[in-house]
């Protein structure tokens, strides 16, 4: 990817949290530990889905395959967080600004479609259970999957290449935790009203069609378990996708409210605030609520340490 050499500037400045000067070691604390504790449980989970083989089915193979995605999520963008609490550097070259947001913004799409393809299986198991083996098979779920990751990236490399043919030549400041397709559009010396279009376009394309997808699933499975007659046997039915519809309201929900709040000086603080919930939360709460609550996979921790300690 080269990178426009008409730019008058090497680096940009992201200020992160820097209004809070006071707190900086306390967060610094804080959200180290939320990276330790992330990048443990999702570790754990794809661990135990790799050494169980009670764990070898469809759910738990996208689930493999979220928390490899959650791993590389929290290395994107939490240890430049954790250097500019501690260093107080705040200095990013525009090419490492510009990569970020490729691992960032592909990352972020490929969720879009795991949680999809996740809460369509979940409609297959409790809607169709009759024919969920046959209709999730293992070839299709391998599909679904290096489906997710291809489209995640495919929109991230376009949006990214629009972005290093820019130029940019002051001012390098960017009020922001990590480095995100708007905040840098606002500093380029081009006209980026083009950019900005097709980067709108791109973003709703490849975003909206699985966010559609996995509300008309749950709206399936809703209505499916509304209309079971044992109060116990519906309220066991919705615990088994209840941490997933959970998981999924905190990363759209985030998701939407900072895309959909106008960028302004007043506002900037509070898209910060929740752009923490999709790009920092979800990976700490996915294997807490998502999986380590899970029966399934407190079995099968048991038995691994079982296995390790005979």
């Amino acid at each position: 990817m080269e990178m426009n050499n008409e730019s008058a500037i090497s680096e940009f400045i992201l200020l992160g949290f820097g209004d809070v000067q006071d707190l900086q070691i306390p967060l610094f604390l804080l959200f180290l530990l939320v990276y330790i504790a992330a990048m443990a449980g999702n570790l754990l989970i794809l661990l135990l889905i790799v050494a169980d083989q009670h764990l070898h089915t469809a759910m738990y193979f996208f689930l493999g395959n979220l928390s490899v995605l959650e791993l590389c999520y929290s290395t994107t963008i939490l240890p430049q967080m954790l250097v500019i609490f501690l260093s107080g550097n705040k200095g990013i070259f525009i090419r490492l600004c510009i990569m970020q947001y490729f691992a960032f913004g592909g990352l972020a799409g490929t969720e879009c479609y795991l949680l999809s393809v996740m809460s369509y299986d979940r409609y297959l198991a409790i809607c169709k259970p009759l024919h969920y083996a046959t209709l999730m098979s293992r070839r299709l779920c391998q599909y679904l999957a290096c489906g997710s990751w291809i489209s995640g990236f495919m929109a991230s490399t376009i949006i990214t290449s629009l972005m290093s043919q820019l130029t940019f030549c002051g001012p390098n400041v960017i009020n922001h935790f990590f480095c995100d397709s708007f905040p840098i559009l606002q500093l380029s010396c081009n006209d980026t009203q083009l950019a900005s279009t097709l980067i709108f376009l791109l973003t709703s394309t490849f975003t909206f069609p699985p966010f559609v997808l996995t509300l008309a699933s749950y709206v399936c499975i809703i209505v499916k378990v509304l209309r079971i007659s044992s109060a116990a046997e519906r309220q066991k039915t919705f615990s088994t996708c209840s941490s997933h519809l959970s998981v999924v309201t905190i990363f759209y929900g985030t998701l939407m409210i900072v895309y959909m709040l106008p960028e302004t000086n007043e506002l900037i603080d509070i898209n910060k605030f929740f752009s923490v919930g999709y790009t920092v939360l979800t990976p700490l709460v996915n294997p807490l609520i998502y999986s380590l609550r899970n029966r399934e996979v407190k079995r099968a921790l048991k038995r691994v340490l079982h296995r390790c300690c005979n």
